[in-house]
């Protein structure tokens, strides 16, 4: 079932969104503000979100900017900013299209339709096995010799760069800029802490990794 993020400070759009996106079978999560969305983003992935741009915390540019850097969901923007500068700046920041309120609600539901068929298209599995380990990206799930493995997020957002460029090196500060977004270029110690975790959890014997290889002092590489 297609999941349908929705985020707006109006609880009765909401409402209404979330009436019309289950009557056609879309499974639909909220959020009323900036932080919000991002963390649903964070914990649920979904195929497309709804999002206005005036939000209480952060603008929804600015959700747009920190959704980039790590995710590229569909993203459709629903706002009453109507004027071309700011369909301009969403666009540019990451927006896949623009809708203005009042909105008519068949139009945007062929919009979201629109945007879950590009979200399908692009979202080919991603699995990564090596030995008795299996690493299914897409579906977000860890086995280690048949047994399932909880990773948290955060530790999924690394296995997930690191996996998409699969035996290439990611340098630190890139790696750092995907899962934490701009201004983490040099909190190296995030990476060490949470490759550390990632190792006890799937690999054989942490200490002589063969999965998770570490370039010191550039950057990392999954080995598979």
């Amino acid at each position: 079932m297609t999941v349908v993020l929705a985020v707006d400070d109006d609880r009765a759009i909401l409402r209404t969104l979330t009436i019309n996106l289950r009557a056609r079978d879309y499974e639909v999560e909220w959020a009323t503000d900036g932080r919000s969305a991002l963390q649903v983003v964070d914990e649920r992935m979904p195929d497309v979100i709804i999002l206005d741009l005036g939000l209480p915390d952060l603008d929804g540019v600015e959700v747009l900017r920190r959704l980039r850097s790590f995710s590229q969901v569909p993203v459709v923007v629903l706002s009453a900013r109507h004027d071309s500068d700011d369909k301009v700046e969403a666009l540019d920041a990451g927006a896949d299209d623009y809708v203005t309120k009042p909105f008519d609600m068949a139009e945007l539901l062929a919009r979201v339709r629109a945007a879950a068929r590009r979200s399908a298209a692009s979202d080919a599995p991603l699995v990564v096995e090596s030995g008795d380990v299996r690493l299914d990206v897409t579906e977000r799930r860890a086995t280690r010799a048949g047994e399932e493995v909880r990773l948290t997020p955060t530790e999924w957002h690394i296995v997930e760069v690191l996996a998409r460029r699969r035996g290439r090196l990611v340098r630190q500060s890139e790696l750092l800029h995907e899962v934490w977004g701009p201004g983490y270029d040099r909190e190296t110690n995030y990476l060490r802490v949470y490759l550390a975790q990632l190792r006890r959890k799937l690999e054989v014997d942490p200490s002589r990794p063969r999965l998770f290889l570490t370039d010191p002092g550039i950057g990392y590489r999954l080995v598979a």
